[in-house]
């Protein structure tokens, strides 16, 4: 496993990260067998996980906290979530600050993350939505100081709505943000434009997010494919999103190398960039695991296969269905 600095947190962490929704909040999902790949991924130097209070109320940052605990002697960084009051997501662009993260509610759920993970400091604590209109508001600045200075957070950082990438760029040239998540695969290529280049400039940790377009990029997905109606795919792939999710991994598909398969693709397409600090795959199941630690080897594309992943960006935009 290859480790990145963090950003200015200094943090050296696995480039291959872990992505914990999929284990409280799927149909499918089994304790033991989450527990199980959770150890094979510490074991295989995976050491940043991302959860958030909004996977299962609680219950997937309690996973993490019994992980914590049974890996007392390795240093595995916690970044967990606050959900929005209204709990809307994504956010609005009409939702006032007062509405979504007002500074009590921003220290009650860090107080119920605290207690969750089992920790006293939380590594990395983000606001799952994000409005730009928010950035010079100072509620939010003066309770994560205080929630700082307090020992309670060590950094903060931002997970932008899917599709709005230029949705958090004033809010990160006023300081206060150390890390952003965003949605940046083989299809969403737009964080190149500009959110890269200013987190590059300030030396914001980037982790990227959905690395499989929701499961488009494995390469698995059918026109034909359906979801059980309690799992949340079930109103994202609607039909008007399967179809050309599924057209679009076919158009990709033509163009995969040799003896290379698409999550591997995918993995290192977007470890190919130097801008992302780590990717957050969702693995529940062991072979998950084992396939996705081997896309951190340290091999880049060639020139000419990360030229021509190029033509396959897909500039998209949140719709009703996009959550």
């Amino acid at each position: 496993m290859q480790n990145r600095r963090f950003g200015r947190t200094g943090w050296q962490i696995s480039e291959i990260g872990y992505g914990m929704w999929g284990l409280a909040g799927w149909t499918g999902s089994d304790r033991k067998e989450t527990d199980d790949s959770l150890n094979l991924a510490v074991e295989s130097g995976v050491n940043f996980f991302d959860t958030a209070w909004g996977y299962g109320e609680g219950l997937s940052e309690q996973i993490l906290g019994d992980l914590i605990r049974r890996y007392p002697d390795r240093k595995l960084y916690a970044a967990t979530k606050i959900p929005p009051k209204n709990r809307q997501w994504p956010s609005r662009s009409d939702s006032p600050l007062k509405e979504v993260f007002p500074a009590e509610y921003i220290v009650e759920y860090t107080e119920k993350s605290l207690k969750n993970l089992g920790t006293d400091s939380i590594d990395l604590l983000q606001f799952h939505v994000w409005e730009d209109a928010w950035a010079h508001e100072d509620e939010w600045k003066e309770a994560i100081q205080k929630l700082t200075k307090e020992g309670k957070v060590e950094r903060w950082g931002i997970s932008i709505n899917r599709w709005e990438p230029n949705n958090a760029l004033e809010t990160l040239k006023t300081g206060f943000i150390d890390a952003v998540q965003v949605i940046y695969n083989v299809f969403d290529q737009a964080p190149e434009d500009h959110l890269f280049p200013l987190c590059r400039q300030m030396d914001i940790g980037v982790i990227a997010r959905v690395p499989f377009d929701e499961g488009t990029l494995t390469g698995t997905l059918t026109k034909q494919t359906t979801f059980p109606a309690d799992d949340w795919r079930s109103t994202y792939f609607v039909p008007e999103n399967l179809n050309a999710s599924v057209d679009h991994a076919e158009a990709l598909r033509a163009d995969l190398p040799e003896g290379m398969t698409m999550p591997d693709l995918a993995l290192r397409f977007i470890l190919n960039n130097p801008d992302v600090h780590t990717t957050i795959p969702g693995m529940r199941k062991l072979p998950h695991v084992k396939s996705n630690v081997t896309a951190s080897d340290g091999q880049r594309l060639s020139a000419d296969l990360a030229e021509t992943l190029k033509k396959h960006r897909w500039d998209r935009f949140p719709t009703k269905w996009s959550q």
